[in-house]
């Protein structure tokens, strides 16, 4: 099986302040067609890790080492342009929020179909049809095409944020937390939805996330981080279900089972002073 992405002793600090450090040292890798997921508390560098990837860090932010090999290609020596031309070509993403990702002045038809003309050069009854049917893709009826983000729902949003990050057929697609602001029932839609066009598209995707349920759900591989650390790296199974590092088993200790019944714990950080960042 091809690796796809391969990323490096990856660190990235305050640019400002170099010795602030957000994420440290930290590799891992991604497989044609597999899922890997990236998990970890709010602070721990997961989402930094994939702006990392895609060269979207803020000027606050520097990326102070590390080598991200995509397809073969170090993706940090390469500039703007060449980077503009891999995002939502070669690697498509999925932010957190919808609605403050989707502009509220243009239709969601235009703006799936401004990716598709910049990348794949696409115009006229060509581009239309191809914008319909992404949409038919997954799940929005292509008369939807000329609304607005705000006659949307939050699931809709979503779904069309998909079908923008889709629709050059990437290699990859990175999902930021992608159904942390649905409710149950939607997101279960939106994981199943994913499932299914990984499958199709036989494509890799880098899955970020806090929730262990959603991880036992899609994972192959699962990568625990810990303030911009990684603490735990392994097959989905292994660390589910033989955890080594004692905040992979806090993380886990705080998951409810499915009846209900099972007591929940704070997360126990008696284990911190030990810890190699801390």
């Amino acid at each position: 099986m091809n690796q796809l992405l391969k990323v490096s002793d990856l660190s990235i600090s305050v640019a400002a302040e170099l010795d602030k450090q957000l994420v440290k040292n930290i590799s891992f890798s991604l497989q044609s067609g597999k899922t890997t997921c990236i998990v970890g508390e709010s602070g721990s560098g997961k989402s930094l890790t994939a702006l990392s990837i895609m060269g979207l860090l803020s000027k606050q932010l520097k990326r102070v080492s590390g080598q991200i090999d995509f397809q073969g290609e170090d993706l940090t020596k390469l500039d703007g342009l060449a980077l503009q031309k891999i995002r939502g070509g070669r690697i498509g993403m999925i932010f957190q929020e919808p609605m403050t990702s989707l502009n509220p002045v243009l239709t969601i038809g235009y703006q799936i179909g401004e990716t598709l003309t910049q990348h794949l050069g696409m115009k006229g009854k060509l581009l239309k049809d191809k914008v319909d049917f992404l949409l038919e893709q997954v799940g929005i009826p292509s008369n939807r095409a000329n609304s607005y983000p705000d006659e949307l729902s939050g699931g809709q949003r979503q779904r069309v944020m998909i079908a923008m990050s889709i629709a050059c057929e990437p290699a990859m697609l990175i999902a930021d937390e992608p159904t942390t602001a649905l409710d149950v029932t939607v997101q279960a839609q939106i994981l199943k939805l994913l499932h299914e066009l990984k499958g199709r598209m036989n494509m890799a995707m880098l899955f970020i996330t806090h929730d262990f349920g959603v991880v036992s759900d899609i994972a192959d591989d699962v990568v625990v981080m810990f303030r911009g650390e990684i603490v735990e790296y392994g097959k989905v199974n292994d660390v589910l279900g033989n955890p080594s590092h004692p905040y992979t088993k806090a993380l886990l200790a705080c998951v409810p089972d499915a009846d209900g019944k099972k007591a929940l714990k704070p997360i126990d950080y008696s284990w911190i002073n030990e810890f190699k960042g801390a």
